[in-house]
């Protein structure tokens, strides 16, 4: 049976430093498109509609049951 050797260096890893600089602009788009993913979702639909027609609706109309929005 093989066990552990507490005494066997381990090579160290590296930690890397994101700054938020960096992050924020992909934050921010990510948040976008969950954003127009939810409208999409949850309101392309009568008055609201960006889109004519019930193409969006079909597309999405399980994805609005999944989440609880009423459809019909």
């Amino acid at each position: 049976m093989s066990q552990l050797n507490p005494s066997v260096d381990t090579p160290a890893v590296p930690v890397v430093s994101i700054p938020v600089r960096e992050l924020a602009p992909w934050a921010l788009f990510i948040a976008l498109l969950a954003l127009v993913a939810l409208y999409f979702v949850g309101a392309e639909q009568g008055a609201t509609s960006l889109i004519s027609g019930t193409g969006v609706h079909e597309w999405v109309h399980d994805g609005r049951h999944l989440l609880g929005f009423p459809c019909h």
